[in-house]
């Protein structure tokens, strides 16, 4: 069964596989996530960013909202990304996933390009009303996609005043500085604080107190080891773990993007396709070659999983 507050530890974002020619590849996305839980995650990110999720249609959104829940069946929890600009939207894809059995949802601020920038009174007004929809515990997205600033006295005042709010995926510019600062306002309020962007900064966000971390579904059982030294105060044998799986999460965060997971998987038989959706360009080939000859160095699950 899915564990129950509070969350911790590391809750991958789950790619979506397509065909060669571009459709949701539904077999494909129920490896990916059994692969997921065999690589030892504590929960499953799906319908975010590294899942291609502005490149989804509502019915498709429906779709792999209700099949992932279905198939992960309370083995480990499932985090549902609702984000939109409109809060009616949101609050209908939180409702929907919450009816569905997800044990989280994440939200990024409501944006909608350069030119349209709300108060802060708005953006506490948009998480307090999908937080209700959903009736399930909410991870904001603080991330620089949106262009929105969220201080740390804005999310430590929502933590403060609406329960089911108090996750907080922060990935931004010094994220460990922001991590730190916002746990040492918000205290107790504070549930969840973890990391993104591929674990690029792991090591200083562990020591500024975050609690986990989403990473991309490309090496999630390598990423653990670093984790668990960690919390376990071996910091000597964590950061020796983390020397050495960071040139292939530097290569993944600078040189592929979303594209590196979909590859692995692929080289590891997982999925058929790493397809991705145009506008995006398919990754080069000089490029797959340096992902994979840094990744059979370490050999992850996702490598040989479906060998």
């Amino acid at each position: 069964m899915a564990r129950k507050r509070p969350y911790s530890g590391l809750f991958p974002v789950a790619p979506t596989p397509f065909t060669s020619t571009g459709e949701i590849d539904v077999d494909g996305q129920r490896r990916v996530l059994d692969c997921m839980i065999d690589q030892g995650v504590d929960g499953i990110c799906i319908l975010a960013n590294y899942s291609e999720q502005f490149l989804l249609s509502d019915e498709e959104r429906r779709l792999l909202t209700e099949l992932s829940l279905s198939h992960v069946a309370g083995r480990v929890p499932v985090m549902v990304t609702c984000s939109h600009f409109s809060t009616e939207i949101a609050t209908h894809r939180a409702a929907h996933a919450a009816r569905h059995g997800a044990g989280l949802i994440m939200l990024m601020p409501p944006y909608h390009g350069a030119g349209i920038r709300l108060g802060e009174a708005s953006i506490y007004e948009h998480f307090a009303r999908v937080a209700a929809a959903g009736d399930i515990p909410v991870m904001i997205q603080d991330a620089p996609l949106s262009g929105v600033t969220l201080s740390v006295e804005l999310m430590a005042r929502i933590a403060a005043s609406l329960p089911l709010v108090r996750y907080f995926k922060i990935e931004v510019a010094n994220t460990a500085a922001k991590l730190r600062q916002l746990i040492e306002v918000g205290g107790d309020a504070i549930e969840g604080p973890f990391d993104g962007e591929e674990a690029i900064t792991l090591m200083a966000d562990l020591d500024a107190g975050a609690t986990g971390a989403m990473s991309s579904a490309m090496i999630p059982d390598l990423i653990r080891p670093v984790i668990e030294h960690h919390k376990a105060g071996s910091r000597q044998d964590a950061s020796a773990a983390y020397a050495r799986i960071l040139p292939l999460i530097n290569y993944e965060n600078r040189q592929c993007g979303l594209r590196a997971a979909k590859t692995v998987m692929m080289e590891g038989g997982v999925i058929k396709s790493d397809h991705v959706r145009h506008p995006l360009e398919q990754i080069h080939p000089a490029t797959r070659e340096g992902l994979l000859e840094l990744t059979r160095d370490l050999n992850p699950v996702a490598l040989s999983w479906g060998k």
